[in-house]
């Protein structure tokens, strides 16, 4: 629970947790186990962005713990500022691999979330056009 930030609150129930801290004592649950990996799915999906930022610190500790953090994010300020290496998929179909930077200027990656002229549609920014 210290390692979270939670050991201030360890006397509350999962439920009187704001929504925030009920995550990270998701991910508490999941480095009990001492795993050598842990699987993130979205796990910035409805934080504001003071928790966003305390998350992002946690990852980073949980890096430094020789513990790979394995995220599915559509956050992108998120995943640029701590991912050691993205993977982008368009509709399932892995169209991108490297840092931060090569993702930035991959033409592929900017063509499927921010679409291309001329292509009759502007798309969103999960890649669905619109």
């Amino acid at each position: 629970m210290e390692f979270v930030g939670l050991a201030d609150r360890h006397d509350l129930t999962a439920r009187h947790l704001c929504y925030g801290d009920q995550r990270r004592l998701e991910i508490a649950r999941a480095l009990a186990s001492e795993p050598g990996l842990i699987l993130l799915d979205e796990p910035a999906a409805g934080m504001n962005p003071r928790e966003t930022e305390a998350l992002m610190v946690l990852i980073g500790r949980i890096r430094d713990q020789g513990i790979t953090p394995f995220l599915i994010e559509h956050n992108m300020k998120m995943v640029m500022k701590i991912s050691d290496r993205i993977f982008v998929l368009d509709h399932g179909v892995k169209i991108a691999e490297g840092t931060a930077q090569e993702i930035q200027g991959n033409t592929k990656v900017i063509e499927a979330y921010l679409g291309k002229t001329g292509d009759g549609g502007q798309r969103s920014g999960d890649g669905e056009k619109r």
